[in-house]
């Protein structure tokens, strides 16, 4: 198949045309390994290439609604057995997975062919995809800026047209902020929809969501049919809807109550593009007969991002310890970023940790009371455009700063010598918004409506209410219909090697 009619479907429409015998599974597979050949010097999307093994998948016999459509998954919490899960780290880059994580098994039994695993930062700690290991992934649609993270790999893959979709996941931003990059679709589903086993039964007690990226609201829609469900190993039922999602995002939703806000909830600059791209989301849903109107969740959300980032910290210790004890590597085998990050997660008390946790009840509620007088609440998904690669990379005085914290163990100095603060506003502070959705365990969704005067996506997003999956898949495919993005894409001459 010609690459140009190739990226004409999203994945449902691909397998459409397998199903009905207009194309091979081969002939797709083909396809989309010589797009990403093409793109790959300049964007460096994949890290691990399955190639052999995704041929020897499409001559089989294919089932399931995305029998034969291209697919690659993201190299962190989504294990594929017999091929590492690096999460972007060097401890971890050769060490084989044991099994397929649940969700993985899940896209195959969907019929998939996945033929790559797709770059993240080191345990995706970061908003950017730029580890050490593999170099940065850059954006298609300008490779000199980030496609955000930490699912970056996999969306720079999707809008560049290797795949119309990819796995991705999200712990506090890490689907919605590289969508908003990429000018695609990222649903976060809400908390225990989709399964994180058999590994462990949640993640981060249950703030990290996988899914996917997609350049259509009915291939997000679809894709979470094939996911969602019961999780044996999880630690509660998760509540599906009714119906199909598909289903659901076929129909307009009714006239909703929308309340927005602009405002960083950390007090950080938030650039007038993002200003402008919900202006711009809030006259679309005038036109489409919904209420918007200015509103406050009530939350302190600075002292939420402190809360979120001491149990981030003390997870991204755990996962370093869990990473040496397995692979037997010294300190040098992670970066510094993140061995100072591990650091004061170690300087966590129980007590402290534990505090943060009860407080995490406390924005749900106050959340719950939001949603009592609104359907959704409206924020930019970041609070600029996408940045500059490089752009947060640590300063060298910070970085001997962080030698001798490492050194010392000096992980509690840092935390209360206002380091935290400082990484709250140097990284969170472009992207504000999204920890909401993860602590509360809400599904929250990026659209890419806005595209900046300078030619790069800006994603706004919407937060809805426990089980509102479906209907932020209805509003999106009603925006999406009064005004289509898919055919949108980045310029080709920009992401091929000279």
């Amino acid at each position: 198949m010609d690459y140009c009619e190739y990226r004409r479907y999203d994945a449902v429409g691909l397998a459409e045309l397998v199903a009905t015998g207009q194309v091979g599974a081969e002939e797709l597979l083909e396809t989309a390994i010589a797009r990403l050949d093409a793109v790959e010097p300049v964007l460096n999307t994949v890290v691990y290439r399955l190639d052999e093994r995704a041929r020897t998948r499409a001559k089989g016999r294919l089932t399931g609604p995305f029998a034969g459509v291209p697919f690659l998954v993201k190299d962190l919490a989504q294990d594929v057995v017999g091929t590492p899960t690096g999460s972007g780290s060097r401890a971890l880059a050769a060490l084989p997975a044991a099994r397929n994580a649940l969700v993985v098994d899940r896209w195959l039994d969907a019929g998939l062919v996945v033929f790559g695993k797709t770059n993240t930062p080191e345990f995706g700690a970061k908003n950017i995809t730029e580890p050490e290991a593999n170099g940065p992934t850059r954006n298609p649609w300008n490779p000199e800026h980030t496609p955000g993270g930490s699912s970056g790999g996999s969306a720079a893959a999707v809008a560049a047209g290797v795949v119309p979709a990819a796995g991705a996941n999200d712990g506090g931003g890490s689907i919605r902020i590289p969508a908003a990059c990429c000018g695609l679709v990222g649903l976060k589903p809400g908390r225990g929809v989709v399964p994180s086993g058999p590994a462990v039964g949640e993640l981060l007690h249950g703030a990290v969501s996988n899914g996917v990226v997609t350049r259509t609201v009915r291939d997000a829609a679809a894709m979470l049919d094939v996911v969602a469900g019961p999780d044996p190993t999880g630690p509660y039922l998760g509540a599906r809807a009714e119906e199909p999602y598909a289903a659901i995002a076929s129909r307009p939703p009714r006239q909703l109550r929308i309340g927005y806000a602009t405002a960083s909830p950390l007090g950080t600059p938030v650039d007038r593009e993002a200003v402008a791209a919900v202006d711009d989301a809030i006259a679309l849903l005038d036109e489409l007969g919904h209420h918007v109107e200015p509103a406050e969740t009530g939350i302190d959300e600075r002292r939420l991002a402190t809360d979120f980032l001491t149990m981030w910290f003390a997870s991204l210790a755990q996962d370093v310890d869990d990473a040496r004890r397995r692979t037997n590597c010294g300190p040098d085998g992670f970066e510094l970023d993140t061995r100072v990050l591990a650091a004061v997660g170690r300087s966590v008390s129980a007590p402290d940790y534990l505090a943060a946790l009860q407080r995490w009840n406390g924005y749900t509620q106050q959340l719950v009371a939001f949603h009592e007088r609104y359907d959704l609440l409206l924020t930019p998904t970041l609070a600029s455009p996408p940045i500059r690669i490089g752009e947060l990379t640590t300063p060298p005085m910070i970085r001997i700063l962080s030698r001798l914290i490492v050194a010392g163990r000096l992980g509690r100095l840092a935390r209360f010598g206002g380091l935290l603060d400082s990484i709250v506003d140097d990284n969170l502070g472009r992207t504000p918004y999204t920890q909401l959705a993860n602590i509360t365990g809400r599904p929250a969704i990026s659209v890419p409506l806005y595209m900046t005067p300078a030619g790069l996506p800006l994603g706004v997003q919407f937060v809805a209410p426990l089980g509102g999956e479906g209907l932020l898949l209805a509003l999106a495919a009603q925006l999406e219909q009064a005004r289509p993005w898919a055919d949108r894409q980045p310029a080709d001459t920009d992401l091929r090697a000279e």
